[in-house]
């Protein structure tokens, strides 16, 4: 666990970052949909892309709930730099926590660096949620998996250069998730990225479509060894990727509060400042509850996923809770500052904009509903 003063000095650290590297670029380089180059090379620098790695693979072994806390901060500032940092991080803890002692020396080292970085390669043009219904298929040939499919909604797949790609090794097999695998899947001859998707919000990271025809993986890079466990694998690493937008939704929905609160006390109507106005102290006292409470539950579930427990549950409160404290605050802030909140001079419309993603990635947010509710049954049985 990383202890208190670390973690104070870690965030400080980033801070610094964010303020003096980061902010002054953002709204440009979002309006412009233009992916960070610079800020990326400095975030390698910093070691960001290790940040759960442990230090022997030369990560920086930070506990979750320092992570959760750095990305939260990022979102505060610039949002999709912190979907550039989440997906490299579930593919390089799907490899830590369930690769072969080869695949962690040989490939943890370069995803601490950024040397390999990229994602994860899960959804399909007709599967989402539903992972169990993915088409994208695999034939042992020899040494080497022969790969035929697509998939799509891909974030870090255009500048990133590896993926933990979920495809299915035995298509008869019931149950269904007996059947699939999770490769270690590095670009090369048939591994084409077909188009970049265009986004009304997460703009600047890139999100693509790929298509994989005879695409071959050595064998070796099978994660863990065997086949048919690639769904427990990645369910796994979203529990993670879960927190992550959690931590996305603190950030977004405590910018929104700042920036409002801020403005309130600038604007003024009627021979006052609007924030004594007790309509906009209703709406500001509403927006800083729930970005406590959002972070309350971001914080306790990256703690269960530190001890190690089983925290579907828990993530699944954070990141419903947290992503839709984001979108009602990010309203609330453009009502707040009225007309200039509606123009793209100012940040409030890419919070806006933003803030609806974090309710629809890593599972929907009625998914999220559904797995509290059966976890709260299970738990509950006598």
């Amino acid at each position: 666990m990383t202890d208190a003063m670390d973690q104070e000095a870690i965030i400080e650290a980033v801070d610094r970052f964010l303020e003096g590297e980061v902010r002054p670029y953002a709204h440009d380089l979002e309006a412009s949909d233009t992916y960070p180059t610079e800020i990326v090379e400095q975030m390698k620098e910093m070691g960001l892309f290790g940040c759960l790695i442990a230090t022997e693979y030369g990560g920086l072994g930070l506990d979750t709930a320092t992570y959760a806390k750095i990305m939260e901060h990022m979102s505060e500032v610039w949002m999709s730099l912190s979907g550039v940092i989440n997906s490299h991080t579930i593919l390089a803890n799907t490899v830590q926590r369930h690769g072969t002692p080869e695949q962690k020396s040989h490939y943890l080292p370069k995803f601490a660096t950024g040397e390999v970085r990229g994602g994860v390669g899960l959804t399909e043009p007709d599967c989402g949620t539903d992972l169990q219904a993915i088409r994208t298929g695999a034939v042992r040939d020899g040494d080497d998996y022969v790969v035929n499919g697509s998939k799509t909604w891909i974030t870090n797949s255009g500048t990133g250069n590896c993926i933990a790609l979920l495809v299915k090794t035995d298509k008869s097999a019931e149950p269904r998730h007996k059947g699939m695998s999770l490769l270690i899947a590095e670009k090369g001859e048939g591994f084409e990225v077909t188009r970049k998707l265009e986004k009304m919000g997460y703009r600047g990271v890139d999100t693509c479509e790929l298509l994989f025809t005879d695409y071959r993986v050595p064998v070796d890079r099978l994660i863990g060894g065997v086949e048919g466990r690639g769904l427990q694998q990645i369910l796994s690493g979203l529990e993670l990727g879960r927190i992550n937008i959690a931590a996305r939704g603190v950030g977004v929905a405590q910018a929104a509060l700042n920036e409002s609160v801020s403005y309130s006390q600038d604007r003024k109507t009627f021979g006052k400042p609007i924030c004594e106005h007790q309509a906009i102290q209703l709406k500001l006292g509403e927006m800083a509850t729930r970005v406590t409470a959002a972070r309350l539950l971001t914080e306790n579930a990256a703690k269960a996923y530190d001890r190690g427990e089983r925290c579907d549950m828990e993530a699944g409160m954070a990141k419903y809770f947290a992503s839709e404290a984001a979108i009602d605050n990010s309203l609330e802030a453009m009502r707040i500052h009225g007309g200039f909140g509606y123009s793209r001079e100012f940040n409030i419309e890419r919070l806006y904009r933003d803030a609806p993603l974090l309710a629809i990635g890593e599972g929907t947010n009625e998914m999220q509903r559904i797995i509290i509710a059966k976890q709260l049954i299970e738990r509950s049985r006598t």
